[in-house]
């Protein structure tokens, strides 16, 4: 069951890699890049990551970059024409993208074609731990160096039961959630809603990756009783009951989409479980308050099928 769970992860990232390698040509449109792969845009997003090393987008723009370098070595295309086709709209733009992987400019790459004086050949391969790279002939058959599971983490598999919470809506950077949280708490606590049992708990619903930092959607909420009468401006969400996977993350909030990628790119392929349809969440132990950063004790939940 392990290895077939694995395999179907492993031929439905291979699947957008393919299509990703295929449309080089084309602003990447991640939306329809999930949907093709029968994921959310959350989870495809850390799915993808975490098991080729790098993001959808980041492997799109990293393709690009190289073959730009290659028509730099291997075509005399004006560096302009170059900058547009990699998807840059200007050449300031492209040279200091270039610059930044490449630690030289477009004209000094061009400098270092093979045969050009005794200069070493410029390497067009950026590092990648997937492996997979610019071919001007294109791809016959990928083979991806999917990044291996790692074996200490913390990991296991419960039932809970529905789990009513109140919540309060963010809409911007998933960094400033606390803004939602310190509402949810002028709200909440006057109602008496936050008791000692209550769990502090977060749900994402969008993919950073895909949508603008401005429109990503949020909850702040807090668990509360089957009766409990919400004021006006606190909103109800159910956590279906069933079968999670958990994972404790210790450590800076900032470190959390690192923990994600792992979970769902590493531990979930070879883990012999599907992704089930209820929503992925985060429960908070602590809080900044009450601990330094490196001792804040975050829980991971997954909805397995």
């Amino acid at each position: 069951m392990k290895r077939e769970t694995q395999s179907f992860y492993q031929q439905t990232v291979t699947r957008a890699v393919q299509r990703v390698v295929d449309g080089l040509d084309a602003a990447l449109d991640l939306g329809a890049l999930a949907k093709s792969a029968s994921l959310s845009a959350f989870h495809f997003h850390r799915v993808f990551r975490g098991m080729v090393g790098e993001t959808a987008l980041e492997l799109h723009r990293r393709l690009r970059l190289e073959r730009a370098a290659w028509c730099l070595v291997e075509t005399d295309s004006p560096v302009t024409t170059i900058a547009f086709d990699a998807g840059y709209e200007t050449h300031e733009a492209f040279t200091r993208a270039f610059r930044k992987r490449y630690a030289r400019s477009p004209s000094e790459a061009r400098k270092q074609r093979p045969g050009v004086d005794c200069l070493r050949p410029f390497q067009i391969e950026l590092a990648a731990p997937s492996g997979i790279h610019f071919r001007p002939e294109g791809f016959a058959a990928l083979e991806i160096q999917f990044t291996q599971g790692e074996s200490n983490m913390n990991v296991d598999i419960t039932t809970l039961d529905e789990l009513r919470v109140a919540a309060v809506r963010h809409v911007g950077p998933y960094s400033r959630i606390s803004e939602a949280f310190a509402r949810l708490g002028s709200l909440a606590g006057p109602a008496g809603l936050i008791a000692g049992d209550s769990k502090m708990l977060a749900i994402y619903h969008d993919d950073p990756e895909a949508t603008a930092e401005a429109e990503l959607r949020s909850d702040a909420g807090v668990s509360v009783k089957a009766n409990a009468k919400l004021p006006e401006g606190l909103d109800e969400h159910r956590i279906v009951a069933g079968r999670y996977a958990r994972m404790l993350h210790v450590g800076p909030y900032e470190q959390l989409g690192d923990a994600w990628s792992r979970l769902l790119g590493q531990w979930l392929p070879a883990s012999g479980e599907r992704l089930g349809d209820g929503l992925s969440f985060e429960i908070y132990e602590n809080t900044p308050m009450d601990v330094p950063k490196n001792e804040l004790r975050t829980v991971l939940h997954v909805s397995l099928a």
